[in-house]
Protein backbone atom coordinates (compact mmCIF):
# COMPACT_ATOMS: atom_id res chain seq x y z
CA UNK A 1 0.00 0.00 0.00
CA UNK A 2 1.65 2.93 -0.98
CA UNK A 3 1.61 6.40 0.87
CA UNK A 4 -1.34 8.17 -0.51
CA UNK A 5 -3.59 5.26 0.02
CA UNK A 6 -2.68 5.14 3.52
CA UNK A 7 -3.64 8.86 3.74
CA UNK A 8 -7.12 8.33 2.13
CA UNK A 9 -7.55 5.01 4.73
CA UNK A 10 -6.42 7.18 7.45
CA UNK A 11 -8.98 9.96 6.54
CA UNK A 12 -11.67 7.45 5.56
CA UNK A 13 -11.42 5.95 8.87
CA UNK A 14 -11.36 9.61 10.97
CA UNK A 15 -14.40 10.77 9.21
CA UNK A 16 -16.11 7.65 10.13
CA UNK A 17 -15.37 7.95 13.47
CA UNK A 18 -16.49 11.29 13.76
CA UNK A 19 -19.42 10.71 12.32
CA UNK A 20 -20.46 7.95 14.60
CA UNK A 21 -19.32 10.05 17.41
CA UNK A 22 -21.85 13.12 16.11
CA UNK A 23 -24.31 10.41 15.96
CA UNK A 24 -24.04 8.95 19.15
CA UNK A 25 -23.99 12.65 21.04
CA UNK A 26 -26.92 13.64 18.43
CA UNK A 27 -29.18 10.52 19.97
CA UNK A 28 -28.26 11.11 23.29
CA UNK A 29 -29.40 14.89 23.12
CA UNK A 30 -33.05 13.32 22.65
CA UNK A 31 -33.41 12.32 25.65
CA UNK A 32 -33.76 13.73 29.24
CA UNK A 33 -32.65 12.32 32.66
CA UNK A 34 -33.88 12.89 35.90
CA UNK A 35 -33.35 11.96 39.13
CA UNK A 36 -30.08 10.01 40.34
CA UNK A 37 -28.78 8.18 37.18
CA UNK A 38 -25.66 6.98 35.76
CA UNK A 39 -24.95 7.63 32.04
CA UNK A 40 -23.28 4.82 30.13
CA UNK A 41 -22.08 4.45 26.86
CA UNK A 42 -24.64 3.42 23.68
CA UNK A 43 -26.66 5.98 25.05
CA UNK A 44 -27.78 3.70 27.72
CA UNK A 45 -28.33 4.97 31.59
CA UNK A 46 -29.11 3.16 34.91
CA UNK A 47 -31.66 4.52 36.73
CA UNK A 48 -30.86 4.88 40.03
CA UNK A 49 -33.14 6.72 42.71
CA UNK A 50 -36.61 6.79 43.00
CA UNK A 51 -38.35 7.89 40.49
CA UNK A 52 -35.41 8.50 38.66
CA UNK A 53 -36.50 8.44 35.25
CA UNK A 54 -35.55 8.72 31.24
CA UNK A 55 -37.82 11.22 28.81
CA UNK A 56 -38.18 11.19 24.98
CA UNK A 57 -40.70 12.26 22.45
CA UNK A 58 -41.17 10.22 18.81
CA UNK A 59 -43.21 9.78 15.71
CA UNK A 60 -45.45 7.46 15.44
CA UNK A 61 -48.14 5.23 17.00
CA UNK A 62 -46.05 2.73 18.98
CA UNK A 63 -42.08 2.39 20.59
CA UNK A 64 -41.10 -0.42 22.81
CA UNK A 65 -38.35 0.22 24.93
CA UNK A 66 -35.68 -2.07 26.18
CA UNK A 67 -35.18 -2.58 30.03
CA UNK A 68 -33.07 -4.77 32.41
CA UNK A 69 -33.22 -4.98 36.36
CA UNK A 70 -29.28 -5.07 36.98
CA UNK A 71 -29.96 -7.09 40.56
CA UNK A 72 -30.94 -10.84 40.37
CA UNK A 73 -34.03 -9.85 40.97
CA UNK A 74 -37.33 -8.14 39.88
CA UNK A 75 -37.64 -4.93 39.48
CA UNK A 76 -40.40 -1.82 38.59
CA UNK A 77 -40.85 0.99 36.60
CA UNK A 78 -43.77 3.45 35.66
CA UNK A 79 -44.71 4.70 32.79
CA UNK A 80 -46.15 7.79 31.71
CA UNK A 81 -47.49 8.73 27.86
CA UNK A 82 -48.32 12.45 27.19
CA UNK A 83 -48.44 13.13 31.12
CA UNK A 84 -50.97 10.73 31.26
CA UNK A 85 -50.00 7.46 33.68
CA UNK A 86 -50.35 4.46 31.74
CA UNK A 87 -49.26 1.77 35.28
CA UNK A 88 -46.27 0.29 37.09
CA UNK A 89 -44.67 -2.63 34.65
CA UNK A 90 -42.49 -5.45 36.55
CA UNK A 91 -39.09 -6.31 34.98
CA UNK A 92 -37.91 -9.91 35.70
CA UNK A 93 -34.75 -10.75 36.58
CA UNK A 94 -32.36 -11.70 33.32
CA UNK A 95 -31.11 -10.22 30.19
CA UNK A 96 -32.67 -7.04 28.29
CA UNK A 97 -36.07 -7.17 27.53
CA UNK A 98 -38.27 -5.00 25.10
CA UNK A 99 -41.42 -3.62 26.64
CA UNK A 100 -43.87 -2.17 24.05
CA UNK A 101 -45.63 1.46 24.32
CA UNK A 102 -48.76 2.25 22.32
CA UNK A 103 -50.33 5.79 22.15
CA UNK A 104 -54.05 5.74 22.05
CA UNK A 105 -54.52 8.98 20.46
CA UNK A 106 -53.56 10.36 16.97
CA UNK A 107 -51.25 12.95 17.70
CA UNK A 108 -48.13 12.31 15.60
CA UNK A 109 -46.05 12.97 17.97
CA UNK A 110 -46.00 11.62 21.72
CA UNK A 111 -43.88 12.48 25.36
CA UNK A 112 -42.94 8.75 26.79
CA UNK A 113 -41.44 9.05 30.05
CA UNK A 114 -39.85 5.89 32.22
CA UNK A 115 -39.92 6.56 36.01
CA UNK A 116 -37.68 3.90 38.30
CA UNK A 117 -40.69 2.61 40.45
CA UNK A 118 -38.55 1.13 43.44
CA UNK A 119 -35.49 2.86 45.16
CA UNK A 120 -32.14 2.65 45.24
CA UNK A 121 -31.66 -0.35 47.79
CA UNK A 122 -33.41 -2.55 45.06
CA UNK A 123 -30.65 -1.85 42.39
CA UNK A 124 -30.94 -0.25 39.03
CA UNK A 125 -33.01 -0.16 36.06
CA UNK A 126 -31.02 -0.15 32.61
CA UNK A 127 -32.66 1.79 30.11
CA UNK A 128 -30.53 0.15 27.25
CA UNK A 129 -32.54 2.26 24.32
CA UNK A 130 -35.38 2.28 22.22
CA UNK A 131 -37.08 1.28 18.84
CA UNK A 132 -39.27 4.66 18.59
CA UNK A 133 -38.31 7.39 15.74
CA UNK A 134 -36.81 10.00 18.12
CA UNK A 135 -37.17 13.46 17.85
CA UNK A 136 -36.23 16.85 19.69
CA UNK A 137 -38.12 17.66 22.83
CA UNK A 138 -39.50 21.27 22.56
CA UNK A 139 -41.11 21.80 25.64
CA UNK A 140 -39.41 24.34 28.04
CA UNK A 141 -36.52 23.57 30.04
CA UNK A 142 -37.05 26.16 32.62
CA UNK A 143 -38.53 24.91 35.32
CA UNK A 144 -38.20 25.44 39.14
CA UNK A 145 -36.50 22.50 40.97
CA UNK A 146 -37.21 20.71 44.25
CA UNK A 147 -35.09 17.86 46.16
CA UNK A 148 -36.49 15.57 48.37
CA UNK A 149 -34.58 14.18 50.87
CA UNK A 150 -36.14 11.13 53.28
CA UNK A 151 -36.91 7.94 53.54
CA UNK A 152 -39.47 5.00 52.71
CA UNK A 153 -42.26 7.57 52.94
CA UNK A 154 -40.55 9.85 50.51
CA UNK A 155 -39.26 6.68 48.56
CA UNK A 156 -43.17 5.45 48.05
CA UNK A 157 -43.38 2.21 50.32
CA UNK A 158 -45.76 0.43 50.28
CA UNK A 159 -47.95 2.68 48.79
CA UNK A 160 -49.50 0.46 45.10
CA UNK A 161 -51.57 -2.26 46.49
CA UNK A 162 -52.60 -2.68 42.84
CA UNK A 163 -51.65 -5.95 41.90
CA UNK A 164 -49.76 -7.59 45.31
CA UNK A 165 -51.37 -7.26 48.33
CA UNK A 166 -49.51 -6.33 51.72
CA UNK A 167 -47.70 -9.14 53.28
CA UNK A 168 -47.33 -10.71 49.68
CA UNK A 169 -44.48 -11.18 47.85
CA UNK A 170 -41.17 -9.44 48.27
CA UNK A 171 -40.94 -6.06 50.47
CA UNK A 172 -40.55 -3.86 47.58
CA UNK A 173 -43.30 -5.03 45.76
CA UNK A 174 -45.72 -2.74 46.71
CA UNK A 175 -43.32 0.57 45.65
CA UNK A 176 -44.06 3.18 43.27
CA UNK A 177 -42.10 6.75 43.61
CA UNK A 178 -44.05 7.52 40.60
CA UNK A 179 -47.32 8.27 43.18
CA UNK A 180 -44.73 9.04 46.06
CA UNK A 181 -45.99 12.44 47.64
CA UNK A 182 -42.86 14.40 46.36
CA UNK A 183 -43.35 13.09 42.24
CA UNK A 184 -47.10 14.19 42.77
CA UNK A 185 -46.33 17.33 44.01
CA UNK A 186 -43.97 18.23 41.29
CA UNK A 187 -46.15 17.50 38.65
CA UNK A 188 -49.01 19.77 40.25
CA UNK A 189 -46.29 22.64 40.24
CA UNK A 190 -44.65 21.97 36.92
CA UNK A 191 -41.06 21.41 39.01
CA UNK A 192 -38.17 19.10 38.22
CA UNK A 193 -37.57 16.89 40.91
CA UNK A 194 -34.50 14.56 42.57
CA UNK A 195 -35.55 11.87 45.19
CA UNK A 196 -32.96 10.96 47.41
CA UNK A 197 -34.21 8.71 49.95
CA UNK A 198 -33.94 5.38 51.43
CA UNK A 199 -36.16 3.15 52.96
CA UNK A 200 -35.76 2.57 56.75
CA UNK A 201 -32.84 5.34 57.39
CA UNK A 202 -32.85 8.05 59.73
CA UNK A 203 -30.71 10.94 60.50
CA UNK A 204 -28.63 9.51 63.08
CA UNK A 205 -29.99 6.12 63.57
CA UNK A 206 -32.24 3.42 61.30
CA UNK A 207 -35.26 1.52 61.79
CA UNK A 208 -33.28 -1.16 63.45
CA UNK A 209 -30.16 -0.26 64.03
CA UNK A 210 -28.09 2.16 66.29
CA UNK A 211 -25.32 3.16 63.64
CA UNK A 212 -23.90 0.24 63.69
CA UNK A 213 -23.75 -2.01 61.33
CA UNK A 214 -25.76 0.36 58.89
CA UNK A 215 -25.07 3.95 57.16
CA UNK A 216 -27.62 6.61 57.81
CA UNK A 217 -28.74 8.96 55.40
CA UNK A 218 -25.63 11.92 56.36
CA UNK A 219 -23.66 9.00 55.56
CA UNK A 220 -24.59 8.06 52.00
CA UNK A 221 -26.33 11.53 50.27
CA UNK A 222 -23.12 12.20 48.57
CA UNK A 223 -22.83 9.08 46.86
CA UNK A 224 -24.76 8.58 43.73
CA UNK A 225 -26.13 5.31 44.46
CA UNK A 226 -26.75 6.18 48.07
CA UNK A 227 -25.37 3.20 49.78
CA UNK A 228 -21.23 3.00 50.57
CA UNK A 229 -19.43 3.40 47.61
CA UNK A 230 -18.40 6.38 47.35
CA UNK A 231 -16.16 5.75 44.36
CA UNK A 232 -19.04 7.57 42.34
CA UNK A 233 -19.66 10.44 43.73
CA UNK A 234 -23.03 12.31 42.95
CA UNK A 235 -22.20 15.39 41.17
CA UNK A 236 -24.94 17.31 42.34
CA UNK A 237 -25.53 19.45 39.01
CA UNK A 238 -29.07 19.29 39.87
CA UNK A 239 -29.35 22.72 41.38
CA UNK A 240 -32.50 22.91 43.64
CA UNK A 241 -34.74 25.97 44.33
CA UNK A 242 -36.00 24.36 46.98
CA UNK A 243 -35.29 21.43 49.47
CA UNK A 244 -37.13 19.23 51.68
CA UNK A 245 -36.42 16.94 54.40
CA UNK A 246 -38.64 14.61 55.97
CA UNK A 247 -36.57 12.29 58.78
CA UNK A 248 -36.88 12.01 61.77
CA UNK A 249 -39.58 8.49 61.47
CA UNK A 250 -36.84 5.97 62.04
CA UNK A 251 -34.50 7.92 64.52
CA UNK A 252 -38.25 7.86 66.41
CA UNK A 253 -39.34 4.06 65.56
CA UNK A 254 -38.86 1.50 68.44
CA UNK A 255 -37.73 -0.75 65.80
CA UNK A 256 -38.51 -4.52 65.51
CA UNK A 257 -39.57 -4.77 68.85
CA UNK A 258 -36.87 -7.79 69.55
CA UNK A 259 -33.98 -6.22 69.35
CA UNK A 260 -32.29 -3.96 72.17
CA UNK A 261 -33.90 -0.07 71.32
CA UNK A 262 -32.19 2.91 72.97
CA UNK A 263 -34.25 6.00 73.89
CA UNK A 264 -34.24 8.25 71.00
CA UNK A 265 -31.62 10.42 71.67
CA UNK A 266 -32.40 13.98 70.77
CA UNK A 267 -29.09 15.79 71.13
CA UNK A 268 -27.51 13.32 68.75
CA UNK A 269 -30.65 13.58 66.34
CA UNK A 270 -30.83 17.64 66.52
CA UNK A 271 -26.91 17.87 66.06
CA UNK A 272 -26.82 14.93 62.80
CA UNK A 273 -29.65 17.48 61.20
CA UNK A 274 -27.66 20.35 61.80
CA UNK A 275 -24.43 19.23 60.22
CA UNK A 276 -26.33 17.63 56.98
CA UNK A 277 -27.98 21.01 56.50
CA UNK A 278 -24.52 22.28 56.29
CA UNK A 279 -23.78 19.10 53.77
CA UNK A 280 -26.72 20.53 51.83
CA UNK A 281 -25.44 23.95 51.91
CA UNK A 282 -22.33 22.86 50.79
CA UNK A 283 -23.88 21.74 47.45
CA UNK A 284 -26.62 23.76 46.99
CA UNK A 285 -25.60 27.14 48.48
CA UNK A 286 -28.25 28.96 46.92
CA UNK A 287 -30.95 26.87 47.79
CA UNK A 288 -34.04 27.24 50.49
CA UNK A 289 -34.76 24.70 52.59
CA UNK A 290 -37.77 23.09 54.33
CA UNK A 291 -38.14 20.70 57.19
CA UNK A 292 -41.39 18.13 57.29
CA UNK A 293 -42.85 16.17 60.45
CA UNK A 294 -43.99 12.80 59.85
CA UNK A 295 -47.38 11.55 58.79
CA UNK A 296 -46.28 8.16 60.57
CA UNK A 297 -45.33 9.64 63.59
CA UNK A 298 -48.30 10.94 66.22
CA UNK A 299 -48.48 11.82 69.80
CA UNK A 300 -45.61 12.25 72.26
CA UNK A 301 -43.65 11.16 69.59
CA UNK A 302 -44.55 14.23 67.17
CA UNK A 303 -44.28 16.61 70.02
CA UNK A 304 -40.76 15.98 70.15
CA UNK A 305 -40.21 15.60 66.61
CA UNK A 306 -41.09 18.62 66.17
CA UNK A 307 -39.71 20.08 69.57
CA UNK A 308 -36.16 18.64 67.80
CA UNK A 309 -36.46 20.20 64.13
CA UNK A 310 -37.39 23.68 65.92
CA UNK A 311 -33.92 23.53 67.58
CA UNK A 312 -32.23 22.45 64.86
CA UNK A 313 -34.01 25.76 63.13
CA UNK A 314 -33.02 27.74 65.68
CA UNK A 315 -29.25 27.39 65.27
CA UNK A 316 -29.45 28.99 62.14
CA UNK A 317 -31.30 32.27 63.23
CA UNK A 318 -28.13 34.05 62.35
CA UNK A 319 -27.72 32.79 59.22
CA UNK A 320 -27.56 35.48 57.18
CA UNK A 321 -26.22 33.68 54.22
CA UNK A 322 -29.11 31.45 53.26
CA UNK A 323 -32.79 32.54 53.34
CA UNK A 324 -35.03 31.22 56.73
CA UNK A 325 -35.23 27.39 56.70
CA UNK A 326 -38.87 26.65 57.01
CA UNK A 327 -40.93 23.64 58.81
CA UNK A 328 -44.35 22.39 57.65
CA UNK A 329 -46.22 19.88 59.89
CA UNK A 330 -48.38 17.50 58.51
CA UNK A 331 -51.99 17.14 59.21
CA UNK A 332 -53.06 14.09 61.58
CA UNK A 333 -53.09 10.41 59.33
CA UNK A 334 -54.02 6.94 59.55
CA UNK A 335 -51.92 5.98 56.70
CA UNK A 336 -53.44 2.70 54.62
CA UNK A 337 -50.52 1.18 52.80
CA UNK A 338 -47.90 -1.50 54.03
CA UNK A 339 -47.02 -1.40 57.04
CA UNK A 340 -48.24 1.95 58.28
CA UNK A 341 -46.93 3.64 55.41
CA UNK A 342 -49.26 6.46 53.18
CA UNK A 343 -51.13 4.55 50.46
CA UNK A 344 -51.72 6.42 46.85
CA UNK A 345 -54.41 7.76 48.21
CA UNK A 346 -52.27 8.79 51.18
CA UNK A 347 -49.73 10.33 49.45
CA UNK A 348 -51.67 12.36 47.37
CA UNK A 349 -53.67 14.02 50.79
CA UNK A 350 -49.61 14.71 51.13
CA UNK A 351 -48.98 15.99 48.04
CA UNK A 352 -52.06 18.27 48.94
CA UNK A 353 -51.07 19.73 51.79
CA UNK A 354 -47.77 20.54 50.43
CA UNK A 355 -48.77 22.11 47.00
CA UNK A 356 -49.75 25.51 48.24
CA UNK A 357 -46.87 26.13 50.76
CA UNK A 358 -44.09 24.73 48.53
CA UNK A 359 -45.43 27.20 45.59
CA UNK A 360 -45.14 29.70 48.22
CA UNK A 361 -41.65 29.25 48.99
CA UNK A 362 -40.99 28.98 45.22
CA UNK A 363 -41.95 31.98 44.85
CA UNK A 364 -40.60 34.14 47.87
CA UNK A 365 -37.77 36.46 46.66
Amino acid sequence: MNYKKKYYLFLLILISSFSFAQKTAENQSFFDYDGRIEKLADNKAVLIGAAASVSFDFVGDSCSVSLQSVEDHQNYVSIELDGNYIGRVRIEKGGIQNYPVKASNSKKTHHLSIYKATEAANGGVLFAGTTAKLTKNTASKKKKKIELIGDSITCGYGNDLSSIPCGAGDWYDQHNAYWAYGPVLSRALNTDFVLSSVSGYGMYRNWNDEHENEPNIPDVYENLYLNKDSSKPYDFAFQPDLVSICLGTNDLSDGDGKKARLPFNEEKYVSNYIGFIKTVYKHAPNTRIVLLTSPMVSGEKNVTLVKCLKKVIQAFENDKTHKPIALFEFQPMSPKGCGYHPDIADDKVMADQLIPYFKKLLNEK
